[in-house]
């Protein structure tokens, strides 16, 4: 009798993206793909659901004319049905353009004619509001279809449909057709043009090829990133590649993806009724978790003591990971801070977290120690959209705080002469779309060149250092490197960003910006009144930031150390152009925006 090999290993084993969500709707039919919620209530998609709905808009996308190869562009918020649209222009062998939902008129205008968008897919009346002011200067955009396009609006209108419309189109169509189509797509072929925010001119087209995604998905899975049993609480963007991956990997594996409601102000709230095993975000959610808990902890009982059960639960968990015994004596004292403490954060979370991803930033190794000693390791990683996110990562078997992991399989880094990262493997992307002087300048003979700065330990963990044109070169020759500084200091719970100045300046100076919710807590248990424009003029304000930037400083060389600083009277953000829509600075906008009162720095005595 013929032996059957079958291949152990987890996931679709997809080799394009193309071929991901039919074969995860076979092989993961009966589970939970999708956890969102609807008039209130959290509602579950299964896997054959998702294949269904996913099918009938691909075929949809086929009925408008979109051909192999064709860009597809999505305009919106994190939803099941961004996911819905992304996989099927993947099936109907289409190239998806994400724009961040923040993003302006003219970005929005830039990106769909940069790509030569065939079809754009928006979320509801206002991101159809960009596409209808700037809808006669695309001549290559043939059709407009909405997600949500509220009431009275779901009949075809013009080149103007509703995805429910697409949807029915589709349902009429030639299923294999679609197979067809879906076979014809190649490892190599694009997958994704997703547009680099940048800090500083024209967002570039990067090319991801169905292949970039696959290789860091195997590694991913290699890793134990994802289990079939895992519910993944997301929120982030989906136009960003970090989220992207996430997505794909929890259809390769079978995971439940649950999507947030809405309101970004509510994730906290949320996680309590999602319960994820796994929790990706930013450094500023868990920093807001933190200060739900830590503060009034060491309030109790005192900063040393609060120390004493960190290190006390960092070394439990070390213990439990190595699979060794803790002593009958060290777990004593553990349960009773366990109960005391920790348990409160994972109830936080649901209650059934079992690890967390952070990235985009560094995060505060004390906090990165405080959430591992909970039982919920941060997993950080290092990546862009360069390399469909994916360079290095640290998993929970193996994490060393202050650093963003090891290489992941197949990924190959290096260190420039002058500090800079260099990366090669199947997850670099190939080119920029129709910018050929940029890829050039991006890969140099197989090399990605980063732009950002690191090193390795002698256990070959990298730590991220800065970036290279981000360096500060002050009036006396210095070099300084501002982002040590600028996220130490954002780790006071009354701070929302820092941004450091001082090119060709006699010393470093800082704009300063106040977290609202934190310094209005300040504010009334200390009896002022005043909207964040008046606390940031506010004396006792000023005093109260000037303590802490003089607690961050006192870690520095007296060079390094700022010596003034203004706070600014409201937030910077991706909608003023401050901030890219990943919440990084613009640095040369922030510069030339508050150029005066910068100036004003330097010209007082």
């Amino acid at each position: 009798m013929e032996t059957v090999q079958t291949d152990p290993r987890p996931g679709t084993r997809a080799r394009t993206i193309a071929e991901m969500v039919p074969l995860a709707a076979e092989r993961h039919a009966d589970r939970v793909a999708v956890r969102t919620k609807r008039g209130g209530d959290w509602v579950d998609v299964r896997y054959s659901e998702v294949g269904t709905i996913v099918n009938e808009i691909a075929l949809g996308l086929l009925d408008l004319g979109v051909v192999q190869g064709d860009r597809v562009s999505i305009l919106g918020d994190t939803r099941p049905e961004w996911s819905y649209v992304d996989f099927a222009i993947a099936t109907a062998g289409g190239v998806s353009v994400p724009i961040y939902p923040t993003s302006s008129v003219g970005e929005c205008e830039w990106v769909l004619a940069d790509s030569g968008a065939k079809v754009v897919v928006c979320e509801g009346a206002g991101q159809l509001a960009k596409i209808t002011a700037i809808r006669d200067r695309l001549p290559e955009l043939e059709a407009v279809v909405v997600i949500d396009p509220g009431t009275g609006a779901d009949a075809p209108a013009g080149d103007v449909r509703s995805l429910d419309e697409v949807r029915r189109r589709g349902r009429a169509g030639d299923p294999s057709s679609l197979r067809e189509r879906t076979a014809a797509v190649r490892p190599g072929d694009p997958y994704r043009i997703i547009y680099t925010s940048g800090t500083t001119g024209r967002p570039k087209g990067c090319v991801l090829s169905h292949r970039n995604y696959r290789a860091v998905l195997d590694s991913m899975i290699e890793l134990e990133m994802c289990r079939a049993d895992d519910v993944i609480y997301l929120f982030l963007p989906l136009a960003h590649t970090g989220a992207l991956v996430l997505q794909l990997l929890s259809a390769d594996v079978g995971a439940t993806l649950g999507y947030f409601g809405g309101d970004q102000r509510k994730v906290i709230d949320e996680l309590r009724d999602v319960r994820p095993t796994y929790f990706p975000s930013v450094p500023r959610i868990f920093e807001k978790i933190y200060a739900l808990v830590a503060p009034s902890v060491i309030a109790e009982v005192g900063q040393d003591r609060f120390d004493e059960m960190v290190s006390l639960g960092v070394a439990v968990r070390e213990l439990e990971l190595a699979g060794e015994a803790v002593p009958a004596e060290l777990r004593a004292r553990w349960e009773a801070v366990d109960e005391q403490v920790f348990e409160r954060v994972r109830a936080i979370f649901g209650g059934r977290i079992r690890q967390a991803a952070t990235g985009a930033a560094p995060i505060d190794e004390q906090m990165h120690r405080f959430f591992y000693a909970a039982g919920i390791p941060l997993l950080e990683g290092y990546g862009m959209t360069e390399t469909a996110s994916g360079v290095t990562l640290g998993t929970a078997r193996d994490l060393k705080f202050g650093t963003v992991g090891r290489p992941m399989p197949s990924v190959q880094v290096r260190i420039a002469d002058d500090g800079e990262i260099l990366v090669r493997g199947d997850n670099v992307f190939e080119s920029y779309y129709r910018n050929p002087a940029a890829t050039a300048e991006a890969l140099i003979d197989g090399w990605l060149h980063t732009g950002d700065l690191g090193s390795f330990d002698d256990d070959g963990y990298l730590r991220i250092t800065g970036r290279k044109k981000d360096i500060i070169i002050t009036a006396g020759g210095k070099n300084l490197t501002p982002a040590n500084l600028e996220n130490d200091l954002k780790k006071s719970r009354y701070v929302s960003h820092a941004v450091m100045h001082g090119d060709r300046r006699p010393f470093p100076s800082m704009l300063i910006t106040l977290d609202e919710p934190e310094i209005a807590a300040w504010a009334a248990a200390n009896g002022k009144l005043g909207d964040l424009a008046t606390l940031a003029e506010d004396p006792d304000v000023i005093a109260l930031i000037q303590d802490e930037l003089s607690r961050v400083n006192a870690h520095y060389s007296q060079v390094q150390q700022v010596k003034r600083f203004f706070i600014l009277d409201h937030d910077l953000s991706a909608e003023t152009g401050e901030l890219t829509p990943t919440m990084k600075v613009k640095r040369n906008v922030v510069n030339e925006r508050y150029a005066d009162r910068f100036d004003a720095l330097y010209s007082t005595p």
